[in-house]
């Protein structure tokens, strides 16, 4: 090995493998460029312990699980699937010698759930992990658990370069920490800003914001030189910001585009270098801010942002935000830009604003819907989630939302165990919601449209600029009766619909969608509300109680019900429905029957202020229909009551004998003691709690309180 090509994670190498081998769990702190994710894995193949067994590479990102792999293949001599490989959904490269398996986080907790010895495998390697996906946290928990049950050999390894050593440490054990110091090339950090990272109002940065950032770019350009990578918080800014550097942009450099709505084999294109040999200015989200070595990289532009969605549990919501990133985002940033030669990283906030940054990304664990995670641990058996060994818990609150969104989709039973259609739905790898739908349609004529249905949500929205809310359009754009999607993303959400059910979904189907995903989305079954439209766009109520509004002229105008499938959840505000499929009465019967309530409901008349009664069919929130029903005796005297509990003693006719004996009533409750000790309290919410026996006697002919 020449001194240019060892890295500073080879000099400490020697001291991870003897921890390894005697500790069985570590941590590695190493920062960017220093070899982790390539050198690591690879020396550890060649271990006593590791000898004729496979290790697994978790990765947190497909883009970056395959640059990875491919990278320790070709040191290796060999191309993927040889003894390197990788294994990701719709996406396997490995073979009969493949030793080390680079996997994305879905795969690994698959593998867990059908062999928790995870027989064959040495050692679980978990890259990035200062990302904190809620993938990796359950992977990471459940590992543990196998090992500590089980008694295995497996060898835990978690390596990041700016990550909570001592926390991680504690998770394992009170695992030992290795770290490497020094980067591979040095990285001048500079700051082009005041303060901090300016937030938008809006979800997406301002047009001012995008011709400020422009500018900036353009003067770091002309002092700078090699290839730049521009981070920004999402794809909607990278298609602005290339407009503004292509009319009028830096050079005879090309301008490329780098973010996960692209189809992986044009991601993996902008990796590679310019045949013409360009400069090249990549306008990137946070999918190149680890495990990627772009060559040719010195130059690195941060706005400081990202976009990352945050989960209401009390609404079930999910709304896309735009937040400042943590401090161990800038430096992974940063790091780009020294991976293979000196580099400079120019930060578009101010240098005394660095320091109020977060320390760290917060864990997806206690912002995500934690649905998918609440059936994965009713598979694995867990009882009593508060006790296993996890760096953050699960929030009760998100956790106890998301068992009853299971219960609702039929997943779990009410003592929370996996029920069989849960064991169904999670071996469908889709998200809990897109199961339900695709298990309850097997058997059925409407099984291709659910896989359809399934295939399409699991990807970004084909038409997201369409501004088309329909999803019956995305239905027609599958059988190619339109046209304006990508056409990789098209390709995969075919192979996916394939893939999930056999059978080709007609045309005439696609009048049922609403009804086959109510099956996936019984809460958010929207009801027109009485006397909407207009320019405000048409207002619904969501069977969580949530408001939306339905915006702009579209095909879904006029429906009486709605399935919203994808929200913008404003807070504080009612949530915009960007994608929804009309739904009949019938179809709602029929989807969510047994979902529906039926029961006498009381209210007060205002004009009279007498009781009275209607009888209800709900959904949730929903009121699907009523009628004013009369209420007998017993009935009538029930509501008044109520009526006492919900306004208190004060909405009682007393009169002014009446108020003069609640005063003595009190004075001798203020007084108590002496003779009046043994006197009953006469409190208010003693009184209220003991209406029956003192009120009700007296309200046998009595119609209205006054």
């Amino acid at each position: 090995m020449t001194d240019a090509s060892r890295l500073p994670v080879h000099d400490v190498l020697p001291e991870l493998m003897a921890k390894l081998a005697e500790a069985h769990n570590v941590v590695l702190v190493a920062p960017p460029g220093a070899g982790k994710s390539t050198v690591v894995p690879l020396a550890l193949l060649e271990q006593p312990w590791a000898k004729g067994q496979r290790l697994l590479l978790l990765e947190p990102r497909r883009l970056a699980a395959r640059a990875v792999a491919s990278r320790m293949a070709s040191t290796l001599g060999e191309r993927p699937g040889g003894t390197v490989g990788w294994r990701m959904r719709l996406d396997t490269r490995v073979g009969p010698r493949t030793r080390l398996e680079v996997v994305t986080e879905g795969i690994l907790t698959r593998m867990l759930q059908q062999d928790p010895a995870l027989e064959g495998v040495a050692a679980v390697i978990f890259d990035e992990f200062h990302e904190r996906s809620l993938h990796a946290d359950l992977g990471l928990v459940l590992c543990r658990e196998a090992q500590e049950s089980l008694g295995l050999p497996l060898r835990l390894l978690v390596m990041s370069a700016t990550l909570d050593a001592a926390a991680v440490s504690k998770c394992l054990g009170d695992a030992p920490v290795v770290e490497a110091r020094g980067r591979s090339y040095p990285v001048d950090v500079r700051y082009l800003g005041r303060g901090l990272p300016p937030l938008p109002e809006q979800r997406t940065l301002p047009p001012r914001d995008i011709e400020r950032i422009a500018s900036q770019v353009r003067q770091v350009l002309e002092t700078t030189g090699g290839d730049a990578l521009v981070f920004l918080p999402g794809a909607s800014e990278i298609h602005r910001l290339r407009a503004q550097l292509e009319n009028g942009g830096p050079g005879d450099a090309v301008i490329h585009a780098l973010h996960g709505e692209m189809r992986i084999e044009a991601q993996q294109e902008v990796l590679e270098p310019d045949p013409r040999g360009r400069r090249k200015v990549i306008l990137a989200t946070n999918i190149a801010e680890t495990s990627l070595t772009i060559d040719g990289v010195r130059v690195v532009i941060d706005t400081g942002l990202a976009r990352r969605s945050l989960f209401d549990p009390g609404t079930g919501m999910e709304r896309l935000v735009t937040v400042r990133i943590s401090q161990a985002s800038a430096a992974q940033r940063a790091g780009r830009a020294g991976r293979t030669a000196p580099g400079s990283a120019w930060r578009l906030w101010g240098e005394g604003a660095q320091a109020t940054l977060a320390p760290q990304t917060p864990p997806e664990i206690l912002t995500s819907d934690l649905a998918p995670l609440a059936l994965e641990l009713a598979k694995w058996g867990a009882r009593d989630v508060a006790r296993m060994p996890w760096m953050d818990p699960p929030p009760a609150a998100a956790l106890a939302q998301a068992r009853e969104l299971l219960h609702r989709l039929e997943a779990i039973d009410a003592s929370g165990a996996i029920t069989a259609t849960g064991n169904e739905m999670l071996a469908t790898g889709l998200h809990p919601r897109l199961a339900h739908m695709l298990v309850r349609a097997r058997g059925t004529p409407l099984a291709p449209l659910a896989a359809n249905l399934a295939a399409l949500l699991s990807e970004r929205d084909l038409l997201r600029e369409a501004r088309d809310p329909d999803v019956r359009t995305r239905l027609e754009l599958l059988r190619g009766e339109v046209t304006g999607a990508d056409r990789g993303a098209l390709m995969r959400v075919r192979e996916l619909a394939k893939r999930l059910a056999p059978g080709r979904a007609d045309a005439a189907q696609d009048a049922e969608a609403g009804l086959v995903l109510a099956w996936a989305y019984p809460d958010r079954v929207a009801q027109l509300r009485p006397g909407s439209g207009g320019a405000a766009g048409q207002r619904y109520l969501l069977a969580n109680g949530r408001g939306a509004v339905l915006e702009g002229v579209s095909t879904l105008a006029g429906s009486q019900y709605l399935v919203a499938l994808d929200l913008d959840d404003a807070e504080g505000a009612e949530a915009r429905i960007r994608l929804a499929a009309p739904l009949t009465p019938a179809q709602l019967q029929a989807a969510l029957g047994a979902q529906v309530t039926q029961g006498i409901e009381t209210d007060t008349d205002p004009r009279t202020g007498a009781p009275r009664a209607r009888q209800v069919r709900r959904l949730g929130a929903l009121v699907l229909e009523e009628r004013r029903v009369e209420l007998d005796p017993a009935e009538r005297t029930a509501a008044l009551l109520e009526q006492v509990r919900r306004g208190g003693l004060d909405v009682l006719p007393w009169g002014e004998a009446g108020r003069r004996l609640r005063a003595r009533l009190a004075f001798v409750d203020a007084h108590r003691g002496g003779a009046a000790a043994d006197l009953p309290s006469s409190d208010e919410s003693t009184l209220l709690a003991e209406l029956p026996q003192w009120l009700e006697p007296y309200l046998q002919d009595v119609t209205r309180l006054d």
